[in-house]
């Protein structure tokens, strides 16, 4: 226990430290995120080894990972995402996982992976989840990209977590799973149903009544949800990813209002403030830096799945939006397209589980998803920024 209580103030530290490195005037501003992840490979066994996976440790982890894809979910906004944005979005990623079959099968004749179908699904994600604290906290989304940059990211982590519960899962066949799937969004739709229309008037009163007090009973109806959904697909055998992403669909459509603002306030301080950094410190905790340098040809893995990381969703947003967004948004789309962690990390543990993924191949994906996060939104970001001080005119035209 004194070991775990050591892990957590550990943890505490660097996540409370993270913002104040963040902070301090440099050229390029580092996401928060990125200084999580870092911070956690230094705490972890290869460095400092003060931070230990333990059961409490792990639990907070994987209830951050749950919150990460819960307030993505909490930050789609229909209105904005559907129409071109939305159909954009969708036939890039198809086009993506196509891509990134074809490759994986050429990678698997060669000897290179295991799975053609493992490896497809991790190049072909994007993480939306991720992403959306580093964008907003940028003011991306409030931006004419924004609803493409959402739309397209939306799609990569949707896809990708519809393929892990249809394919990756082993509880049943394809054919059952797809079966549990529609079960599943038959229940997630009825419950976004009722958050757009039904308004019991005690309800409404009592959520009134306990905003500002210790009954919070609004925030305990979202974690309601929360659970309800998370339980539905364990329950289920899919991913709870999935549960997790659509729970926060559903409060999100209720709480639109700027009425509800308070709520999402709250349910973004539990997150971001609490379990979300537990989340990304353990990922650089439990990053296994010895499988990735165990030789030469394992080092030489992460640039390459790096590359596929960008062709696969890249090449997608060159080809597709040539019409929809001026040129010089092109190639920061394809960088935060191509940005890739959360998932990588659920496919290649699946891999593992299973023997279908070398371990060499599992620390190369992880650590590519890792230097994605690190590099690609940082690059998209100050392309963008270089483009708004060149040109300030057309930027404002624009609503940069």
């Amino acid at each position: 226990m004194d070991s775990e209580l050591l892990s957590l103030l550990v943890i505490a530290a660097v996540a409370a430290a993270a913002p104040l490195l963040v902070d301090i005037p440099h050229s390029i501003r580092v996401p928060v995120v990125v200084v999580e992840i870092l911070a956690g490979i230094v705490v972890g066994p290869y460095v400092l080894d003060v931070v230990k996976p333990g059961t409490i440790v792990t639990f907070l982890s994987q209830a951050g990972l749950a919150f990460l894809f819960f307030l993505a979910g909490m930050e789609i906004d229909f209105e904005r995402t559907r129409g071109r944005p939305a159909k954009l979005g969708l036939w890039g990623w198809v086009i993506s996982f196509g891509l990134a079959l074809a490759i994986a099968g050429v990678l698997q004749a060669t000897g290179f992976v295991l799975s053609t179908l493992l490896i497809g699904v991790a190049l072909s994600t994007t993480a939306i989840g991720t992403l959306m604290p580093i964008l907003k906290d940028a003011g991306e989304l409030e931006t004419p990209l924004g609803p493409f940059t959402l739309a397209a990211g939306v799609a990569g982590e949707f896809g990708p977590i519809l393929a892990i519960s249809l394919l990756l899962s082993q509880a049943a066949g394809p054919g059952v799973n797809a079966v549990l799937l529609i079960a599943f969004a038959v229940v997630a739709v009825g419950l976004g149903i009722l958050a757009l229309r039904a308004r019991p008037g005690r309800v409404v009163r009592t959520i009134e009544r306990t905003m500002h007090s210790s009954g919070q009973f609004a925030v305990r109806l979202a974690i309601l949800i929360l659970m309800v959904l998370l339980y539905l697909t364990s329950k289920f055998g899919l991913d709870v990813v999935l549960g997790a992403f659509a729970a926060g669909i559903v409060v999100g459509l209720a709480t639109k209002s700027e009425e509800a603002d308070p709520v999402r306030s709250k349910l973004e301080g539990i997150g971001f403030g609490f379990l979300i950094p537990i989340f990304f410190i353990m990922d650089g905790v439990t990053f296994d830096l010895g499988a990735l340098f165990h030789s030469v040809t394992s080092a030489l893995r992460l640039p390459v799945f790096l590359a596929l990381f960008l062709v696969v969703r890249g090449a997608p947003v060159l080809l597709l939006y040539r019409e929809a967004i001026p040129r010089h948004d092109r190639l920061p789309l394809a960088l935060t397209s191509a940005t890739a962690l959360p998932l990588v990390v659920a496919v290649t543990q699946i891999g593992l589980e299973e023997g279908r993924m070398l371990p060499e191949n599992a620390a190369a994906l992880v650590g590519a998803g890792m230097v994605s996060v690190l590099v690609f939104p940082i690059a998209a970001l100050q392309l963008r920024g270089r483009k708004v001080q060149r040109d300030p005119a057309a930027a404002t035209q624009e609503g940069f």
